[in-house]
This record gives C-alpha cells, structure tokens and sequence, in this order.
C-alpha cells in the first residue's frame, strides 16, 4: 500500500527553470540597448550638443512658391485668342538676409555668362548705389568722423551725396551692365524669382549658368512665359493685360492680393477679362521647402506642390463675326466722316447678343484718333453712355401700362403739345398739325410719335393735358419714370462680367416739362450695353437676362491640339421679368416689327435682302456734344441709334447699334450709318451662320480642336520675333 504513494518527478518544476533564463537573457539586452541609446543621446547632447545648437541655429526652413502658366482664351468656337508663348528664363531670389555685396558678386559672374544690354533706364542713383558697392572703402573714407557716427540711412545719404560726377563717368560699361543686372536683382521681394533675363536667352546661355549654378546662390534657370494676342486689335481694350514681373500687383488692390497668397512682384491681370477671371486664370502656385543657412542662402530645395496650370475661358464672343462687325463698323464711319457736319463725328459702337442666354456674340466699338486712325474701343460700349433717342420708345410704351396710365389699346391723336410761355414739342411728321392720325402703341411705334410718348409720360404724372395751358407735375415723376425703365435695363448696370461699368447720366434740369424729353430718349443717358439689354429683354419676351462675356470654364488642355474638358458651363441669369402681361409685350413686338415692315415704318427698306424678318426701333436724339474736343463742348449734335432682333418670330441675335454725334445740328442731313450698319450686321451672322451648314462645322465635339491653331502659332512667332 505504501508503494501506492511513491513521490514521482516533477516535470511542471523543471520547465519553471529554463523561464528566469529566457528572461534574463532579454533583459541583459534590453538593457545593452537602453545603456548604447543613452551613450548616444549623452554623445548628442554633451560631445555634439553646440554644434547641432548652432547648426539649428544658422538654417531656416522656409516656403518658396513659383508662379505657373496662365490659361488662356478662346472664343465660342473655340479660335484661340490669347495664348501663352514659353520663353527661356534666367532668374534670381534673393533671401531677407542677403548682403548687397553678395548680389554684386552675383551679378559679376553673370555679366561673364550671359549677355545683357546696359539698361537706358538707369538713374543716377542706381549708378551711385552701384559705385558706392563697388568702391566701399573710399565711399567710406570721404565721411567725416561727424558723419561717420550717423544711423545707417542718414550716413548712406551722405555718401550719396559724396559721390561725384568724375566717379560716374569712370564706370565703364561693364560696370553699367553689371549695374543692369544688380537693378534687376534688387527688383524682386526676397524668396520671390525675378527675371535677370527673359528675352533672347540662348540655349548656350543657359547651359553656361546651370553649370555654375553652385557658384551663383539665388540664380535659376526656368521658363517664364508671355503673352500673344492672336487677332491683333481685335477686342483687345476687352481682353483687358497682365502686368509685368517689374509691374507687379496694383498698388489700389496690394492688400486683396497679399491676403490671397500673391507676392507683391506676382504677375496678375490689370484690366477687363484679364482682371475680371484671374482667379480662374491665374492657377495655383508649385510650393517648394527650402532650407536656408545663416546667411540665407538655399541650402537645399524639396518640392512639396509642382502646382496647376490656370484654367482656359471660353468666351461668349465669335471672333469672325467680331471681326466683321469692326470692319463693318469702319466702313460706315468712313461714309459718316465724307458726310457734312461731321468733324465731332468719331465713334460708333455695336453690340450682338443672344436674347435668351445673354451670351454676348460681338461686342465691337470703334473710334477715330488725332490722327485719323481707328482704335479698338469696344470697351465704350459699358463705359461711355449716350441720349438713345427714339429707340426707347418700347421702354416708354410698357412703362405707361406698368404704371396703369395707359393700356394696350389707348388710342392718342398725334398733335404738337403747347404749354403756356414755351415752344411747341411735337412729332418729326407733324410739326404744326398737318397731320394728326389717331394711334396705338403699335402704330405709335412704327411712325415714332413723339406726340403720343408726350401724352403717355403726362398721363404717368397725373396730369391733365390742356392746350396753352400750364403743366403741372410731381418732380418725383422723374424716379417714377427711371423705376420702370431700370427694370429694362436703362440706367442700371447691366451685371456684365466685366469690370468699370457705368450706368449711364440722369438729367440734371428737374423742370418738370423734362419729363417729356424722358419719354423720347432725349433726357437721361444709357449705355450701348443698356440698350441692347433692353432690346433682348424685348425680344425674349419681357426678361432681362444678365449678358456675360463667359460661355465656359475648361481644364488646360493637355495636347495643345485639342481644348480641355468642361469645368463649368455658364448658366443664364434672369435678373428680373418686366411686370405686364404677355399681352402688352406682344404689342410692343408688334410696334417694333411695323417699324421694319409697315408702310409708315422708320426702319422700313433697310432688311429687306436679308433671308429672315428683323423687328426693331430706329433712334435719333438731338443731343449736345461732350467728346475731347473741348473747343466745341456743347454744341449742338445728333445721335442716331438702333435696336433690334431677328428672326422676328424666334429671335436668334438681339443688336443695338449706337452712333454718337454723327452730324452737326445746323441743318446738316443725316447719312443714316445707323441702320446701314444694322443692316448689315444682321446679313453677317446670317451669312456666317449658312456658310458653316454647309462647311458642316460642329463645336460640340468631345475632343473639340482648337480651330485656328495655324494662325495662333503665325502670332506666337511674331511676337518670339
């Protein structure tokens, strides 16, 4: 029984033994571990700890960004209009600490490695600054001990004034090229490039400095671009320009655009289109790390962000129908200016647009300088405004049934209107009586009757008509009046995606008869752009669309063959909807188709070659001349005006066609360019339109090419030349 007890090994305990040695093993090298990283850190910091402080303390790491492409422009058929042609570049950045003899030294070195022409430019204190770098020990030897004791600024004036007319002419030219480049240098802000050279850089110009790129601290080779403009003159006040490297930001907008991320050097759009897109032109900047020693030199350069190209506009505008309606426009001045009474003639402006989308399809203005030669002045058409005379009519018409003064079908007798102690105001056909016909707004519009736009505004001022009599009105009739007819257009701003519109001048003379001037177009002043927005608001059918330059935004292309993919389509904006019935816009549509096509029509045998039915309103509007010839300031002038769409039924183009002061008011007749040049802007877009059926021409492909890619590349050599 007591075997039955017998103590057997124990196993359990055993493998106990071999746990402590494991253990063991992994502490000791924990510990090695642990003893050779505090060896290291004690190395570090008691051995290495100054130099790593001071090597801490010499470098900087800093940001640096680098301007890319800009995007370009095309018009809506996609016809390149302003492009981008790359040019060599050689380049400088200079760091907040950089000394100026080290930028001397620089620009030493690069006057042996590129060729530079002494700049025609330089004052005579960029040549003492550069003496006095030059020459530092004798500059400072001329100081007395007084002066030599001064702040920095106050003693570097005086060696200024040190410097004589003997050291300047000592400097060779040499000297002067090298001051040249110093110039350029000092040019930029610090850690932003600027361009030493950009123009006819040679390829062994550019392998001389990149092989001694060590040696030049701040110099870069790259390329920088510039701009062509592909039709010359063609709308180019509206294409607006960017400003130069030299230019920089505008100084009215310096704190806009540093709060944007710009440098105060950075190239950015000045005027119109260029101005208007640059944050969608302008792209995103390539971002760069660099490390900076203690002089602030680079030291090293990582690339963080190679950045984006800027986006490409597409405009509204078709260049070859542009192009037509500037020469067009010409043509006609030529006849005005061989027609008498014309010498304060000299501009003529057009617009065309798309009634529905606001899509402007040409915007062409022209003018005539001192020297007899016509200049681009599109942008007349929203900067100057003008008395419309006649064409107004429709807006006249609409406002009196808006304002419940007259409706549909008020009937008026055209007679000359009489107020007690003034002249006689009536119709151009009905001077003295002879010929008082009874009419609608319909027939009142196709003859132009004065008469019934007198009544009519009457009416709106509550007063009652009585031959001989006195004519009382509220002077507030005035805001009455431009209430309704802003609500077209006429004196507000349009909301054209271009900048410094104007909208137009309100008569001053608050003598309430005026208000009968209003009413015919001869009171307030618009805008050539205001009264196409009004004729498109009529022709639409009483909406007044918000016209636009913009047709889309595209990515960069990526093959230079073809446009980019769609980013952003513009979409009509209605600003507001003219508040009558349908009814009454249809009378008006009537009024403006008699006006073309009715017996007594004012605009009757100008469109009748054309291959589909124009409805509009003639204008003209005895006015007083306010151009540069200041000698003849308010002398009596006619403006001549027209507005108006086709196909009458579905109108495709809205146009308003302005002629100011195109003949004297001394008996001179009227050459009537006005509606010649109507005329034949309608048979231009319709020609064109036939012409490309039957070429087969398709824009709403999806690889769409850039349609004008031999004449873009003929003005980027151009300019290269």
């Amino acid at each position: 029984m007591k075997n039955r007890f017998i103590k057997k090994p124990n196993k359990q305990k055993k493998k106990r033994q071999v746990i402590p040695l494991r253990l063991n093993i992994l502490f000791f090298v924990i510990f090695i571990l642990f003893s050779a990283l505090i060896l290291r850190l004690g190395v570090v910091q008691i051995v290495q700890g100054e130099t790593y402080k001071r090597q801490l303390e010499e470098t900087d790491d800093v940001s640096v960004t680098k301007n890319v492409p800009r995007g370009v422009i095309y018009d809506r058929n996609y016809n390149l209009l302003v492009g981008n042609s790359a040019v060599k570049s050689i380049t400088y950045a200079r760091s907040e600490k950089t000394p100026p003899s080290e930028m001397i030294s620089v620009a030493k070195k690069l006057d042996k490695l590129i060729t530079v022409t002494p700049d025609t430019k330089l004052t005579e204190r960029d040549l003492q600054d550069y003496w006095i770098l030059t020459h530092e020990k004798a500059s400072l030897a001329r100081l007395t001990k007084a002066e030599k004791n001064l702040d920095g600024a106050k003693a570097y004036k005086k060696q200024v004034e040190n410097v004589t007319k003997a050291d300047l002419d000592s400097l060779s030219s040499e000297d002067k090229r090298i001051a040249t480049i110093y110039k350029k240098m000092t040019a930029g802000y610090a850690l932003s490039q600027v361009a030493i050279k950009s123009k006819g850089v040679t390829d062994e110009e550019i392998a001389k400095v990149s092989e001694n790129l060590e040696s030049l601290p701040g110099v870069d080779t790259t390329t920088d671009w510039n701009r062509f403009y592909t039709y010359d003159e063609t709308l180019r006040s509206i294409l607006g320009s960017v400003s130069t490297e030299k230019q920089g930001i505008p100084s009215d907008k310096v704190d806009y655009y540093l709060a944007q991320g710009y440098s105060r050097n950075d190239r950015v759009g000045r005027s119109y289109l260029e101005a208007q897109y640059e944050s969608v032109l302008a792209g995103q900047k390539s971002k760069s790390n660099s490390v900076l020693d203690s002089n602030g030199n680079i030291v090293e350069t990582v690339e963080k962000y190679e950045g984006s190209k800027g986006k490409d506009l597409v405009l509204s505008v078709d260049v070859e129908f542009q192009k037509k309606v500037e020469e067009i426009l010409k043509n006609n001045m030529q006849i005005g200016k061989a027609s008498g009474g014309s010498d304060l003639f000299d501009r003529a402006f057009a617009v065309a647009m798309d009634p529905y989308t606001g899509q402007v399809l040409a915007l062409a203005g022209q003018k005539i300088n001192d020297k007899g030669e016509y200049e681009d002045y599109s942008l007349g058409n929203f900067t100057t405004a003008y008395n419309m005379g006649s064409a107004v009519k429709g807006a006249t018409v609409l406002a009196g049934i808006m304002s419940d003064a007259i409706t549909e079908n008020t009937v008026f007798v055209d007679q000359p209107i009489v107020f007690k102690g003034t002249r006689p105001k009536s119709s151009w056909f009905n001077r003295n009586g002879e010929r008082s016909l009874s009419l609608n707004p319909v027939g009142a519009l196709e003859i132009s009757s004065n008469s019934y736009m007198y009544q009519t505004a009457m009416k709106m001022a509550g007063a009652k008509y009585v031959y001989n009599g006195p004519f009382r009105a509220s002077p507030e009739t005035f805001d009455k009046m431009r209430y309704y007819y802003n609500q077209f257009g006429l004196g507000v701003k349009t909301g054209i995606d271009l900048p410094g519109e104007q909208v137009g001048f309100k008569g001053d003379d608050k003598t309430v008869g005026k208000i009968l001037d209003f009413a015919i177009g001869q009171y307030d002043s618009y805008t050539p752009l205001q009264l196409a927005q009004y004729g498109a608001t009529i022709a639409n059918g009483g909406y007044r669309i918000q016209p636009t330059m913009l047709k889309e935004i595209r990515d960069p292309s990526t093959n230079g063959d073809t446009v980019g993919k769609v980013a952003t389509e513009q979409e009509p904006k209605v600003l507001n909807q003219i508040g009558v019935p349908s009814s009454a816009i249809k009378e008006v549509q009537e009024g403006f188709y008699a006006v073309t096509h009715g017996g007594n029509g004012t605009g009757k045998g100008y469109f009748g070659d054309l291959p589909v039915s124009v409805a509009g309103k003639t204008g003209t509007a005895q006015a007083f001349y306010d151009g540069p010839k200041k000698e003849s300031a308010m002398a009596g002038v006619w403006n001549t005006t027209f507005v108006g769409y086709a196909p009458a039924e579905k109108p495709e183009i809205s146009i308003a066609v302005v002629v100011p002061w195109g003949y004297r008011d001394n008996g001179s007749s009227d050459p009537k360019i006005n509606m010649k040049i109507s005329a034949q802007i309608f048979k231009a877009y319709f020609d064109l339109k036939e012409e490309r059926a039957k070429a087969g021409k398709d824009t709403s492909k999806v690889d769409q090419p850039i349609n004008n890619k031999a004449a873009a590349a003929a003005a980027q050599t151009k300019l290269n030349d």
